[in-house]
This record gives C-alpha cells, structure tokens and sequence, in this order.
C-alpha cells in the first residue's frame, strides 16, 4: 500500500497537480487522498478508475491495484509473519494461551476473538475469525506444508466457548492430527523442566531455506531473523518436543478429554 501510494504521489506530482486539485478530479477529498498517497487507506476501484483518467492512463494504476493487501482482521504485527507462512515448507507452532489459530475451528476462534477486551462489534468479530479461516488454506497446499503443533494441555481442558464448542474443536484436532503432514503433541499439565517458560513462539522454514521465528505478546509481536536468535528458537522448539506427550499418546489424551465432556 506504501509503494502504491508512493506511485500515485510521483504521478500526481509530474502532472503538476496539489492533492487538493488531485482530489476534485477524482471526486476524493485532498485528505483521503493524503491517506492512500501515505499507505494508510485502501484505494477503492473508484480512485483507481478516476486516478487513471486524471493521469494520463498509463495502466499502471490499474495493473498495480490487484496486488494490493491490507489482510483485513489480522493484527498489524502479524501480517509479516503470515506473508511469510504462505512461503513456508515447514511451519512449527508451540502455544500456551489459546489453541493455534491454523487449528481453531470458526465457533472456537469466534468465543475467543468475543472474550478478549475491548468490546468488538459483529462486523469487528466476523473480520478476525475470517482472516483465521483464511490462513487454514495452508493446509490444502500443494506441494504441501510440514506442521507440527505442540499446545499446553490446559487448553483443551480450559472449555473455551462452552462444551459444544469445545467438543467440536477436539474433534476437529483429532481429525487434523490424523493427516500425515500434521504432527499435534500435548504438553502435560505436569513438566517441571519446560522449555516454553518464555511463551509462545512460532517457526518456519522458507521455501529459499531460510529459517525464522515469530514470538507474540499482549498486543504486540516480534520477527525473529538474526541466525543467532532463531538458533536459540529452533533449541528450545527441539527441546518442547522431547517434552511433550507423543503424537499417539496425545491424540489418546484428546479423545479421553473429549469423551469426558
């Protein structure tokens, strides 16, 4: 959006045209275009149609706006990292506040998007669970992406939503814990010896093989790509592994919690 605006700027400028008589053409006031020109605001088909007439129709606009992505529903600080999923073979995730996000079924990721403040609309609501569902087509990718998930048994038994919702949820990480890309393991309540006592972290390995790492906080989140810092990463992910339950004895914990609700 920042390159974009920054060619309607250098466009509008060569034709000799102020923001305010940029705007009249367009039928935009000078401060949306001030908003689009600085990467902050969508351009809508509107603006594209009327910039092109307004400068010269090259084409550019036009060819240009297709690649345009603001990822509606995904906090900012994400939006890097799931530029980079995308691109990724190998995608670790090790979780302790909610189950992850590429594995949460849309009632699931719904009751939890509703009971983190502030207080969000429906409109709000529906933006953030759909951007979740999005990013799950990761799954379909061919050639196809290699996972592993390793979450704290807590959150199978924390009753996120309600039964209903929560027996959904289990049956679905039962069901995607069974596909042969997918390796799920649970943390058992009891580890004294925890390499996650640092919080969540994420990692993945590039289709150019490189890997990187991606740890979130409250409102905040941070990319990891210094070698030396995402080695430390890949340690303690290695290290989480051998803590964990075996996929086969979590997949058994799993159907244990679900037969109980």
């Amino acid at each position: 959006m920042r390159t974009f605006g920054a060619f309607v700027q250098a466009l509008r400028e060569h034709a000799g045209l102020s923001r305010e008589e940029f705007g009249r053409l367009v039928r935009f006031s000078k401060h949306t275009v001030a908003s689009i020109e600085q990467g902050r605001r969508m351009p809508d088909d509107d603006f594209v149609e009327r910039a092109e007439a307004a400068l010269g129709n090259t084409g550019a606009l036009r060819k240009a706006a297709p690649h345009l992505s603001r990822q509606a529903g995904l906090a900012s600080w994400f939006r890097q990292w799931a530029r980079w999923e995308k691109q990724a073979v190998t995608l670790w995730t090790y979780e302790c506040r909610v189950i992850p996000g590429l594995l949460q079924t849309e009632r699931y990721a719904r009751a939890v998007t509703q009971s983190v403040p502030p207080v969000k609309d429906e409109e709000q609501v529906a933006k953030q669970v759909a951007a979740r569902q999005e990013r799950q087509h990761l799954f379909d990718r061919r050639p196809p992406i290699s996972f592993s998930f390793i979450m704290e048994q807590a959150l199978i038994e924390r009753g996120t939503g309600g039964p209903e919702v929560m027996r959904e949820m289990l049956d679905h990480l039962l069901e995607c814990s069974s596909q042969f890309n997918v390796e799920l393991q649970i943390m058992p309540r009891y580890q004294p010896d925890h390499a996650g006592f640092d919080g969540p972290l994420m990692l993945l390995d590039r289709q150019d093989h490189k890997w990187c790492g991606y740890a979130e906080g409250q409102r905040s989140g941070f990319l990891i790509t210094d070698p030396k810092e995402v080695s430390i990463t890949l340690q303690r992910y290695a290290k989480l592994r051998s803590q964990a339950l075996t996929p086969e004895d979590s997949r058994s914990l799993l159907r244990q919690v679900r037969g109980a609700l």
